[in-house]
């Protein structure tokens, strides 16, 4: 397989663990193990650590313990274990599903901008990739009424992902089931990346129910790294028809063949204490959505953005006249701050910003962010002719959610 370039991996790996302010990141903060244990009661907390100490350092269950797997098909409707396939990350969980499900010639809807290998498998393996358009002058919305004039009686595969990245952009469960319905209707399935899943925005509007609720057509993908701040267990998941996951069982032989039998170790604990970790998310959203949103009324002159409806991240569109990548490399290699390119999706003028980050680092990056662009000005960067924030990002301005 030939594949392009990821630009935002390799643009995020040149940075993300030399500066001291990442609010870049599109997951919560991460925790430690001993955050992760320190959430027990004291007698389980002991007894899990001895049971840790003392875990064979051997092979994983192939597709994941028995334990991880069912505590994951729980959380779905109409599922058993052997509807889950326990993987390296979210990212891998999609790489297998795209290439099992697809072939050469094969047509495909995907939401565009989005992670990029939503759409870049894809194209690798020979397909037709239509995007599905969010556009920031209708504040990110998805248009379904546009999705189904993109699906045609060739489209093998629809990919959703909601919340968005990198948008915060979000579909209702009513919509969610009418991409639902459009996909059996045309005979093709429906694949939602629902990294998000558990990550409300508090106060906001509630989370579609995960795709696999709805039938055999539709395929969720999830992962503990967003919403639980676990991203080192390198811990994701798919949940379908068993005959699929059989299928990318069989060909994830060939890649990275079992969990980390530690990794599924701590990923069960935290499953059982999944509350207890939504609380934390939640407390660090609350304080940051606060601190952003002074911050940009502070700066309204300067940046804009439609705050997330779900999920963590948004999109900082700014007026100065300077390319995403420049500005963002001088804001990593001059202030110690990662915001992620705009360039990177397609969205110039924009850089990606995410509300996960340990609120005083969040804070103290924004401050950074904030002198970096007053240094640009009084350097004589200029504002961008015809720069019109109010357009850029409409639900803001109109006092709405996005």
């Amino acid at each position: 397989m030939k594949i392009e370039t990821f630009a935002l991996e390799r643009w995020m790996t040149t940075y993300e663990t030399k500066v001291a302010y990442d609010i870049a990141e599109s997951g919560i903060c991460p925790m430690t193990t001993a955050d992760l244990l320190g959430i027990m009661p004291a007698e389980e907390r002991e007894r899990t650590l001895a049971d840790l100490l003392n875990l064979p350092l051997g092979y994983s269950e192939a597709p994941g313990s028995l334990d991880l797997r069912s505590l994951l098909a729980a959380t779905y409707e109409n599922t058993g274990p052997e509807h889950i396939l326990v993987t390296t990350g979210a990212i891998e969980a999609n790489f297998l599903l795209l290439n099992v499900l697809l072939e050469l010639g094969d047509h495909v809807v995907a939401v565009e901008p989005a992670y990029q290998q939503l759409g870049a498998v894809a194209r690798a393996i020979g397909c037709e990739v239509t995007p599905w358009r969010l556009r920031p002058e209708t504040g990110f919305r998805y248009d379904l009424e546009e999705l189904e004039g993109l699906i045609t009686s060739r489209t093998r595969l629809i990919v959703v992902n909601t919340p968005h990245n990198p948008t915060g952009a979000m579909l209702s469960d009513a919509e969610l089931g009418r991409i639902y319905d459009l996909a059996v209707a045309r005979g093709a399935r429906l694949l939602s990346d629902e990294a998000y899943r558990w990550l409300e925005i508090p106060g906001g509007e509630r989370l579609a129910a995960p795709i696999r609720n709805r039938g055999d057509a539709g395929i969720s993908v999830g992962t503990l790294s967003k919403p639980f701040g676990l991203p080192g267990l390198r811990i994701g998941w798919m949940a379908a028809p068993a005959d699929l996951v059989a299928a990318c069982w069989a060909m994830r032989d060939y890649v990275s063949l079992s969990p980390g039998k530690l990794n599924d170790a701590l990923a069960v604990l935290a499953l059982r204490h999944r509350d207890r970790l939504v609380e934390r998310t939640q407390s660090i959203v609350t304080q940051n959505l606060a601190t952003a949103e002074a911050w940009f009324a502070a700066h309204a002159d300067m940046v804009a953005w439609t705050p997330p409806r779900g999920g963590l991240l948004a999109l900082l569109h700014y007026a100065l006249d300077i390319p995403s990548l420049e500005l963002a490399n001088r804001l990593a290699e001059e202030y110690s701050v990662m915001l992620a390119p705009g360039s990177a999706f397609g969205l110039e003028h924009t850089l990606r910003i995410g509300i996960g980050q340990a609120p005083p680092i969040f804070a103290t990056g924004l401050e950074r962010t904030a002198a970096c662009f007053a240094d640009l000005r009084a350097a004589g960067v200029d504002l961008r002719p015809g720069a019109d924030l109010a357009a850029a990002a409409p639900a803001l301005v109109a006092g709405t959610s996005s």
